[in-house]
């Protein structure tokens, strides 16, 4: 029998970001959608989570908190860090510079100033969703748009691609690991049921 690891990738609640770029920015969340919560706790209850993993970030810790309540400490993996946007960080949308048409490839390799790609990202989150996919189990992994769609590039083995796929907040992406046999998606932004 093939014994796999399902990595359960949640984005966190919300950020409460004030209309401007957080990718590297600490902000909080907006964990008051109490159903919401709720009902992605059910869905999540229901894959049969055995470890909790966050991104150091506050928004990824507090949504962790909101979803199970009962845990006083959540494993930190500093790789799950949402894009360095570098000079572009807490600059309004509205004024972040219009990067005209490009094409996926184009836009998975472009470097904000001082910042990284999403290639760049990819591979410091691949090794980290690797590390996780030792076990056998379900691995809920609370993080960031960018570390999710860096978990759909690893198992389509396409960066350019996974950069057009929508992550709600509260959503869960599923990937698997079959050990010897690469990834799998299971199910891509999901919401609360």
């Amino acid at each position: 029998m093939q014994t796999g690891t399902r990595l359960a990738l949640i984005r966190h609640a919300p950020a409460l970001h004030s209309g401007a770029m957080a990718g590297r920015r600490d902000v909080a969340a907006d964990v008051s959608h109490v159903a919401q919560i709720a009902a992605l706790r059910g869905r999540l209850d229901q894959l049969g989570v055995s470890r909790i993993v966050s991104s150091p970030a506050l928004r990824c810790v507090q949504t962790a908190q909101a979803l199970w309540p009962k845990h006083t400490e959540f494993a930190q993996d500093a790789r799950l860090w949402e894009q360095d946007f570098g000079a572009w960080e807490g600059v309004p949308f509205a004024d972040l510079p219009d990067l005209g048409p490009m094409s996926s490839a184009a836009l998975a390799a472009h470097r904000p100033p001082e910042g990284e790609s999403f290639i760049d990202l990819c591979t410091r989150v691949t090794p980290a969703l690797q590390d996780l996919a030792r076990g056998g189990d379900c691995v809920a992994v609370v993080a960031h748009a960018g570390v999710i769609r860096a978990g759909l590039a690893l198992a389509l083995e396409a960066p350019a691609t996974a950069l057009r796929f929508e992550v709600a907040p509260l959503s869960v992406t599923e990937i698997v690991h079959l050990s010897g046999h690469g990834w799998s998606i299971a199910g891509v932004n999901r919401g609360p049921q």
